[in-house]
């Protein structure tokens, strides 16, 4: 009866160490499958990521085009302009500064309603905004090609700068929906890629206009593009309308923005630069063909030296803000532009000086200016709306706004300015306030950094 006793226990005992060890196989194939079904999970996730990677970048690179193609148009339509300027004058029997206003009017209708662009963008999404830019593009460059009336051309450039503001500044708004920070300047100087585009090939497709068609072929030319850009915007994806903002709670918005010097500093600095391009490119043809007997189609080409001198600093800025940042390569730009006009100054100053190395040495700063706008510009605009995360279209709108108020300004001044000396010192006072800007932007902006 004992052994019986002895054999059930040993039993009992080799049952319970057979179901442990059974519940221990258990477990462990349990856990096998559950590392397995997380394996294939990570799969998926990495499957579908590399998916919506792939979308991204598709959607990504058509933005970068669409925005490219916008901002390529709107400066085109002066740059295809500029080298028939004095023939214009010659046509309708202007004056050099009635003929310059149709630089500057153009301009200021680019500047007036950027925020109201802006605001349309916020409340309505970006395409229905962006079309109705690019269809007031297309016909007044239509009726411009038209018409045949000084008074007419003054107001259709008028009008047709209002479309071009709005397709310029929605591209930009485009931009600023992706990407923020350094990144965000180094798209806006692949933007500045389509600038230096329509600023080198735009001023030498409309010298050659100039030599072998009539001016208005340009503006034929200019609705062509419009209408390709039209045709593009339906391959993008927008961010859809907002709530709506009454008028009162935009201008809080804007004052709000305005207010905040991380803002605004770097955008008046922007300004000042962008104040300094437009103002030379009005004055220029006049300078180059008047001043010193260039053909039309030969000042054309000098637009090719520009745009080099554009992309050299887009791709300064596109290789080096992330290791520099946007604040040194802003004041580096202002800094190069000052000291340009400053010796501008000086060659008009010289008296007596060859025509042959006069001309050289205006080409050669024209160059050196435009290099250091390059540089300036997209990282004053990324600095500037980077500081709004919250209230992206206003603050692009806004800063828009301020960068081509001033231009439009100057633009207008340089219609009065006949004399080299006189605007030369315009551009070298307008570079001096760049930088100032800039300084103290970026000392604003180390300042908190240090106390940390």
């Amino acid at each position: 009866m004992t052994e019986q006793r002895i054999l059930s226990a040993d039993e009992k005992q080799k049952r319970q160490k057979r179901q442990k060890r059974q519940k221990q196989r258990e477990q462990r194939q349990g856990q096998r499958q559950e590392q397995q079904q997380e394996q294939q999970g990570e799969q998926g996730e990495q499957e579908q990521q590399k998916g919506q990677d792939g979308s991204g970048r598709k959607t990504a690179r058509r933005t970068m085009t669409l925005a490219c193609l916008l901002v390529f148009m709107a400066q085109m339509a002066t740059t295809i302009y500029l080298p028939s300027l004095p023939i214009v004058a010659h046509d309708f029997g202007m004056s050099r500064s009635y003929a310059a206003l149709s630089i500057s009017v153009f301009v200021i209708g680019a500047a007036a309603p950027v925020i109201l662009w802006g605001v349309a963008a916020d409340r309505y999404g970006r395409r229905g905004p962006l079309l109705a830019s690019l269809a007031l593009f297309v016909l007044t460059s239509v009726l411009i090609a038209v018409f045949r009336s000084p008074e007419a051309l003054l107001v259709l450039r008028a009008f047709q700068g209002i479309g071009a503001g709005g397709s310029a500044i929605i591209a930009r708004i485009l931009v600023r929906d992706r990407w923020s920070g350094d990144e965000l300047a180094r798209r806006l100087s692949v933007l500045s890629i389509a600038f230096i585009t329509a600023m080198g090939g735009g001023q030498f497709l409309g010298g050659l206009i100039g030599r072998y068609a009539h001016w208005e072929t340009g503006f034929v030319v200019l609705a062509a593009v419009g209408s390709v850009a039209a045709a593009l915007t339906f391959t993008v994806p927008f961010e859809s309308g907002r709530a709506v903002q009454r008028p009162a709670e935009v201008l809080r918005i804007c004052l709000t923005i305005s207010r905040q010097p991380a803002f605004l500093l770097p955008a008046l600095a922007g300004g000042a630069g962008f104040a300094t391009i437009v103002m030379l490119q009005e004055v220029s043809p006049f300078v180059f063909q008047q001043h010193f007997g260039l053909a039309t189609d030969t000042y054309g080409s000098l637009g090719l030296l520009l745009g080099a001198a554009y992309f050299a600093g887009a791709m300064t800025v596109n290789r080096r803000v992330a290791r520099t940042g946007a604040g040194r390569l802003m004041t580096a730009g202002s800094v190069i532009m000052t000291a340009s006009g400053v010796l501008m100054i000086v060659l008009w100053s010289l008296d007596g000086l060859p025509s042959t190395v006069a001309l050289v040495a205006f080409v050669a700063l024209y160059c050196v200016t435009t290099f250091g706008q390059s540089v300036l510009f997209p990282n004053s605009m990324a600095t500037a709306v980077s500081s709004r995360p919250g209230h992206g279209a206003y603050a692009v709108s806004l800063c828009g706004f301020l960068q081509q108020s001033m231009a439009g300004v100057a633009a207008a001044s340089a219609a009065l300015l006949h004399r080299d000396l006189a605007w030369a010192g315009v551009a070298a006072a307008l570079g001096a306030a760049a930088w100032l800007l800039t300084r103290v932007a970026t000392t604003r902006v180390a300042a908190p950094s240090e106390g940390k």
